[in-house]
C-alpha cells in the first residue's frame, strides 16, 4: 500500500471502493470532520483529510461519482461551524468571520506523509504537506501565502456555542 510508505487509514470498513463512505458524507445528517487533537500525531496525520476530501473525492475519483464540490466545501465548512455553535463562520456574507482559503483547485495535492521531531524533548509527529492553496485567511488577514506563513497570527482559542 502506497509504494512502501506506511499509511493508516480510518473511514470504516472498506470492500474494495469507497462507495459506502461517500454516501455516508452525502448523508444530510452526517457532518464531515475529524480529529484526535493530536493526541496520536506520532502515528498518524489527520491534517491531510480537507485536502482529501477537496482533491480526491471533489476531483479525482474515477471508480465511483465524484461528491459535487459544493457539497464537499458546505460540509466542511458552514455544516461544521454549525453544529459547534460557530455561527459567525462557515459563510461568505456580511457580518460573517472572514476565514477563507483561496485554493488553486487544479493544483491541489497531498505530498507523502513525513515524519518531523519538533516537539519538546525531540517528540515526533508525522505531517502531510500540501499544495494548491494560494492564501490562507483569518479574520481576513492573510496568515499564509503558497504555504508560507506571513507572520500574521490574528487566531485565538474559541469555545463552541
Amino acid at each position: 500500500m502506497a509504494e512502501g510508505t506506511p499509511l493508516l487509514v480510518f473511514f470504516g470498513g472498506y470492500s474494495n471502493n469507497l462507495e459506502a463512505q461517500r454516501e455516508l458524507i452525502e448523508n444530510p445528517h452526517s457532518v464531515f470532520g475529524l480529529s484526535d487533537g493530536g493526541a496520536h500525531c506520532g502515528v498518524l496525520v489527520d491534517a491531510s483529510v480537507p485536502t482529501y476530501m477537496l482533491s480526491y473525492f471533489a476531483r479525482d475519483r474515477e471508480r465511483g461519482p465524484t461528491i459535487p464540490l459544493p457539497l464537499v466545501v458546505h460540509k466542511m465548512t458552514q455544516d461544521t461551524a454549525r453544529t459547534y455553535g460557530l455561527l459567525d463562520r462557515g459563510v461568505v456574507a456580511e457580518g460573517y468571520r472572514a476565514d477563507l482559503n483561496i485554493i488553486d483547485f487544479e493544483a491541489l495535492k497531498l505530498h507523502p506523509p513525513e515524519m518531523v521531531y519538533d516537539l519538546p524533548g525531540d517528540g515526533k509527529r508525522l505531517i502531510q504537506r500540501s499544495g494548491g492553496y494560494r492564501y490562507t485567511m483569518c479574520a481576513g488577514e492573510v496568515t499564509y501565502q503558497d504555504g508560507r506563513h506571513t507572520g500574521a497570527m490574528p487566531g485565538r482559542l474559541i469555545r463552541g456555542g
